[in-house]
Parts: C-alpha cells; sequence; structure tokens
C-alpha cells in the first residue's frame, strides 16, 4: 500500500535568527533626495555607501561626532551662521585644534583651521536648507566638559583629562537637545525628514556597565522625541542599527578584531536593512549601474593596449554617459 504524500509531516526548518520588523518608509530616499549625514563613526560608514552608490550626501562636515549636544552646536552654529574666530581655536603638538571638531579636521595652521570650520558649517547650512533627509546617529551620551570655558566638547583631542570632568547626559538632557536640534533644522527646512540611529560602536572605554547606560539613555530620549505629541508632523523617526547588531547579528564574528566595532560584514548587512526601509526600490536600477561602473574603474587590464581592453573602456565610458545624461550629478573619475 503507498503512502499518500499529503499524510507525511511537513517539514520543520528551524529558525536560527530572530529578526527585527522593518516597515517601509513614507518618505523614500532616491536620486533626487538630498541627504545630511550627522554623528558617530557609523554614520561615516553609512555615508560612504550613500557614496559610493553616487546618492547627493553629504557626511558628517565637521568629522565624526559622537555625542548629541555636538550634533546640535554644530547645526546651532551654522542654522545663526557663528563663524569661527581665532580665540576659538587652540594649539597643540604642534597642531592647531577645536574643541567643536574631530581631530580630523585639525590643520598645522591657524587660518587654515579657521577656513576649513567656516566652510563646513556654510556647507551644512545649504545641506540643511534643501535636504530631504537628515540622519543622525548618536554614540554615546558620555561627554566632557571643558572645566577652564564650562563647555561641553565634541572631542578632547588629547588634552590632559584633568582639564575635564566626564558626565553622563541624562534621559531629559538628551531629550532636550534633539528637540533643540529638530527645532534649529525645521526653522530652515519645514519639509525635512530626520531618521534617528544609535550606533551599533560599543564604546568600552567607558565601561561595559557604562556603555549599557549611555545606550539606554540615547534610546530612551530618540523615543520620547519621536513619540512626542508636539512632533504632529510625523517626520521623524528610528531606525534600529544598534538592535540590528545586538538582537540579529548576535555572534563576535560580525565584529572587528578589537571586538568593539561592526566589521564590513555588519555594516553590509545593516545597510541592507536600511536600503529595505527607505530606499525607493525605483532607485536600485541605478544603484546596480553605478556599482557596475564602480567596479569597473578598479579593474587592472593585463594588456591595457589589447583591443579587448579598449572594448571594456568604450563599454564603460557609455555607462557612465548614460548616468550622468540621466542624473547630472553623479561624477565618476574617468576610466584609464
Amino acid at each position: 500500500m503507498e503512502l499518500e504524500t499529503s499524510s507525511l509531516p511537513k517539514p520543520c526548518y528551524m529558525q536560527l535568527q530572530t529578526q527585527i520588523p522593518l516597515s517601509k518608509s513614507n518618505y523614500l530616499i532616491n536620486y533626487e533626495s538630498r541627504l545630511l549625514l550627522l554623528g558617530s563613526c557609523f554614520s561615516e560608514h553609512i555615508g560612504q555607501k550613500f557614496d559610493y552608490f553616487k546618492f547627493q550626501a553629504l557626511s558628517n562636515p565637521f568629522g565624526i561626532l559622537f555625542h548629541p549636544k555636538a550634533i546640535e552646536n554644530l547645526i546651532d552654529r551654522a542654522v545663526h551662521k557663528k563663524t569661527y574666530t581665532k580665540e576659538e581655536v587652540f594649539t597643540l603638538n604642534e597642531r592647531w585644534h577645536s574643541f567643536d571638531a574631530h581631530s580630523e579636521k585639525s590643520a598645522l595652521n591657524q587660518d587654515k583651521l579657521i577656513e576649513e570650520l567656516n566652510i563646513g558649517l556654510g556647507r551644512t547650512k545649504e545641506q540643511l536648507q534643501q535636504t530631504s533627509q537628515l540622519i543622525i546617529t548618536l554614540g554615546t551620551a558620555w561627554v566632557y566638559r571643558y572645566l577652564a570655558t564650562d563647555r561641553v566638547v565634541a572631542n578632547c583631542h588629547k588634552v590632559p583629562q584633568k582639564e575635564f570632568s566626564k558626565e553622563l547626559l541624562s534621559v531629559a538632557e538628551v531629550v532636550q537637545s534633539l528637540a533643540h536640534i529638530l527645532d534649529l533644522v525645521q526653522s530652515v527646512n519645514e519639509s525635512v525628514h530626520v531618521i534617528f540611529t544609535i550606533s551599533p560602536v560599543r564604546h568600552l572605554k567607558d565601561g561595559f556597565v557604562e556603555n549599557q547606560r549611555s545606550k539606554a539613555h540615547l534610546i530612551t530620549a530618540v523615543h520620547q522625541v519621536v513619540n512626542s505629541p508636539s512632533r504632529k508632523g510625523g517626520r521623524e523617526c528610528y531606525f534600529p542599527s544598534y538592535e540590528i547588531m545586538m538582537d540579529e547579528l548576535r555572534d563576535y564574528r560580525f565584529y572587528k578584531r578589537d571586538m568593539v566595532h561592526p566589521d564590513q560584514t555588519a555594516i553590509d548587512y545593516i545597510w541592507e536593512r536600511f536600503q529595505e526601509t527607505y530606499i525607493d526600490p525605483k532607485a536600485h536600477t541605478v544603484m546596480t549601474k553605478v556599482a557596475e561602473v564602480q567596479k569597473g574603474l578598479t579593474h587592472r587590464p593585463f594588456n591595457p593596449n589589447s583591443d579587448q581592453h579598449k572594448k571594456f573602456l568604450k563599454s564603460l565610458e557609455a555607462k557612465i554617459t548614460y548616468l550622468k545624461k540621466q542624473h547630472p550629478h553623479i561624477g565618476f573619475g574617468r576610466p584609464e
């Protein structure tokens, strides 16, 4: 007697990963969008993705900014055109620094630093006025206050630690800072869509427990702001970068060797989840064509003078011309 297949038990596949449910945003990003990314080093990674795919994006004009007060200060100065003066920079170890910017923006010349800071303010203001999406990545709620001026700094620049006091921003202080950021941004751009996210980078130099306290303050504050009844427009949202790292990628193989920073696989995975949520599906075709050109530009031939390579270059040039015609802002280095 043959056994009917319908009576056989159906195979049960094990679910080996918890996945955070995400809904498609109502404010999708496409190649006409203007983007501004501010915040921790994870915003740099996402910014590099947008740059690779040739979106119209500006990322961290003052370098990496780890906490909300630093981001608030940048936006406040940009909106109100508070340019920098010689009295606001200092020299240490033969370089000029600003407490408001990352060390990568430091310079050998005082005038050069001031010029670059003010250019950064101008670029921030211009992008804020035009941006459709502002993406803010918060890294930590721990801040350092420079005792000589009683001001919270964005970066200590290896100034002796005795000249600072270390503080943990309360949830209320983070809420106040984020609310001020939104008010400032909306004063120059009422239609902007703001995406908050928490960096998955663990700040273990602060301590294991201290890092979790910090992240908890940030997450709680962001949700208070995003869900506030006073934000009637609903143009603020939260993307769970931190939660994806903690709950979907629960394995040290997704970290770099320092066991603190997500590795490239984790960055790519979180980018894919971000793309699912915020990138217009109509942009995917262009992204694919851009990626083809990017890969082609890195190609190194065995024989640059061969007919095959000349044909390859001609095809690559045609792809660049097509993309440029469809989206004039897209530009590439010319193929060699």
